[in-house]
């Protein structure tokens, strides 16, 4: 059985003022917030989004976009002036007030920006509260209570009164009284914004852990742009009362809708958005590690690349490098995966780029991106990598070439490569030189969308080993 949306926002208008239903009239037919002044003050226009269970739903905008009244619009605090919310299926515009008040008992809770604790009530209490005026039993709620208080961090400090914690703790009494109620929804109207950076860090971080703990479907105000792209599984950007964008973190950041907001965009930290999944490449060179030694030689040669993951049975193993081929040929080894390096692990699809610089400095190979089942998907060359965060295209153009003195003359690359396969073209045209094989680093042609280009020095000078 399919279940229903956690909520439904159906072209929602909301308009203060002594006309608001002409305004929203207006609004349709194509008038803009200051064509229907006259007739009141549009905060919302015709916002629309659908929030699924479990999902982290961040609307986001400047001071005076509606994002707030949004939320009020959510949960009945305010009506709408046109348009309908139906939350888990049912209406909260059209219902009785009855219908109301057990929606917002079982369905939906809220943490408020400035706590909204109760002074008289000890830290347990609070936290009990909401089950305290559904009527469940003293001892129940408070069990309840201390249950969750402990999920966030406050077990011992359950008989403290509220003017004993800090705001952050305070934050966080609100937070446990909201998941105490059992609801599946919660509504945070920028629940972290009067909290100091760190500890304000610190509450997104829990909250993302509770909520895969727990499940809870949560809808999340803000203004600030980094705590959207962090918390949200989809962001809704607002602008003068209108849904601008709605996408992922990644669709934002990556194809925004418009110059605002491109602009708006312009200083997030991309590496704390995007995913080794969202920027890695097909990987260019794999080989079976049953094609041995002289099939991955073979590899490197046909593609001109200094390494190739090696795969087995689809799934990763590791790389292996020209330098370490070339010594196995000239040593008679012929088992590719005794000389696999598997210290050069792999990242997952979903993980952060800030996981995947720290692997790409360690290397010289490109990164690379499996599955859950450990399955080689995608590659991640430096290139890619730093065009991702420098939010430009992975497109090179061709340098002239410098030539560089070979250390070892490119005979006895021919004679190696010649040993696994048929004996090369003497012709000088077929013979590799420091342009067709690749110059030294800096002054070799660079290849768009290439992935590990081989150096040719260091190919001879690990010939010559």
């Amino acid at each position: 059985m399919t279940l229903p949306p956690a909520i439904e926002a159906k072209g929602l208008f909301k308009v203060f003022g002594r006309n608001p239903k002409d305004a929203v009239r207006r609004l349709r037919a194509g008038a803009t917030r200051a064509d229907v002044a006259d007739a009141g003050s549009a905060a919302v226009i015709d916002a629309s989004f659908t929030v699924q269970p479990g999902e982290i739903f961040v609307i986001m905008g400047l001071s005076g976009s509606g994002k707030s009244t949004v939320l009020r619009m959510l949960n009945g605090l305010l009506p709408p002036t046109a348009g309908d919310v139906l939350v888990q299926g049912q209406s909260v515009t059209k219902g009785s007030a009855t219908a109301l008040r057990g929606i917002r008992q079982r369905s939906v809770s809220m943490v408020f920006q400035h706590f909204a604790l109760l002074p008289h009530l000890t830290v347990l209490d609070n936290a009990a509260y909401a089950l305290e005026i559904q009527g469940v039993g003293r001892e129940e709620r408070r069990e309840r209570a201390r249950e969750i208080l402990g999920k966030v961090g406050l077990g011992d400090r359950a008989d403290a009164m509220p003017d004993e914690l800090s705001g952050g703790m305070r934050q966080r009494v609100g937070l446990a009284r909201a998941l105490t109620s059992g609801t599946d929804i919660l509504l945070m109207d920028e629940a972290f914004s009067a909290l100091d950076p760190l500890i304000r860090r610190e509450m997104q971080e829990q909250l993302i852990e509770l909520q895969r703990e727990l499940g809870r479907t949560i809808v999340f105000i803000t203004h600030d742009l980094n705590e959207a792209m962090f918390l949200g599984d989809r962001i809704a950007v607002m602008r003068d009362g209108r849904i601008v964008q709605n996408g992922t973190p990644e669709e934002i950041l990556t194809d925004p809708a418009n110059d605002y907001v491109a602009q708006f965009v312009q200083d997030v930290d991309r590496a704390r958005v995007l995913t080794a999944g969202s920027v890695m490449a097909a990987p260019a060179a794999t080989t079976p590690v049953s094609a041995g030694v002289r099939g991955a030689l073979r590899v490197m040669r046909d593609l001109q690349v200094g390494s190739v993951s090696v795969i087995e049975n689809r799934r990763f193993l590791g790389t292996v490098t020209d330098r370490a081929v070339i010594r196995a040929v000239k040593d008679g080894r012929t088992d590719l995966r005794a000389i696999v390096h598997t210290a050069h692990a792999a990242v997952h699809v979903d993980d952060p780029l800030t996981d995947v610089v720290e692997r790409a400095v360690e290397r010289p190979v490109p990164v690379a991106v499996v599955d859950d089942a450990g399955r080689l998907v995608g590659a991640i060359p430096r290139v890619t990598l730093l065009a991702a965060l420098g939010n430009v295209p992975p497109v090179t153009r061709e340098n002239p070439v410098i030539d560089l003195p070979a250390t070892v003359p490119a005979s006895e690359i021919i004679q190696t490569l010649a040993a696994v396969e048929q004996p090369m073209a003497a012709s000088p045209a077929s013979r590799p030189t420091a342009a067709t094989v690749g110059a030294a680093p800096g002054g070799r042609p660079a290849k768009n969308g290439a992935s590990g280009t081989t150096d040719a020095r260091a190919t001879i000078e690990g010939a010559a080993r």
